[in-house]
């Protein structure tokens, strides 16, 4: 009398994972790709790519940043100077901030309704509601309106960006606002958006 054959226990595995596998390899089919951080490129209807750029006379890119524009110095805003805004633009806004604050990101500057057409905004800008462009400042997390300066707690040094956004709209916000009432109205205008970054130590 034949003996009964078994079925390798290694084919019974592999008949037990097969439906585990198409499963997981669906789900990962419908997850969305991740948003990049940061857009500096954007391409005009018609036209080739271009590089929205913003950069500062005050600080390199990634490197020190003078004392006169922190809580060590004159605490001056830094200027700053972009180029290649898209064309659609109808304004421009500014957060600048410190994401290795001791208790999370730390807001030190927020700015709406600069004038599309301009190119810089100049060293030291006045600590009031509206500039002479027409430009309106909200709060910073010290509750102040306009910049306040670097002025981490001694040790490492922390990263300050500086992110200018581009808006195909005027905000219809009142000076004073506060960086959570800027960031949800720029949501839906967003053109692009690029960003400048310094250090500073204590």
């Amino acid at each position: 009398m034949p003996k009964p054959r078994h079925t390798p226990l290694v084919l019974i595995v592999a008949v037990l994972l097969v439906p585990f596998i198409a499963l997981r390899m669906c789900s990962r089919s419908r997850i969305a790709a991740p948003r990049p951080a940061n857009r500096t490129t954007y391409e005009p209807q018609g036209g080739s790519p271009m590089s929205f750029t913003l950069s500062s006379p005050a600080f390199p890119n990634g490197g020190p940043i003078a004392s006169r524009y922190t809580c060590d110095g004159d605490d001056l805003s830094p200027a700053l100077a972009w180029s290649e805004v898209p064309s659609a633009s109808q304004s421009l806004a500014l957060i600048a901030d410190d994401p290795d604050a001791p208790a999370g990101t730390w807001t030190h500057w927020i700015l709406w309704n600069i004038p599309a057409r301009a190119t810089l905004l100049a060293e030291n800008a006045p600590k009031i509601d509206v500039l002479d462009n027409g430009a309106r400042q909200g709060v910073n997390d010290s509750q102040r309106i306009g910049y306040i300066g670097p002025c981490p707690p001694p040790g490492k040094p922390h990263r300050y960006f500086f992110r200018l956004f581009a808006l195909d709209a005027r905000l219809d916000l009142k000076p004073g606002a506060t960086r959570g009432e800027l960031e949800r109205a720029i949501q839906p205008h967003l053109l692009a958006e690029t960003h400048w970054m310094g250090t500073y130590k204590r």
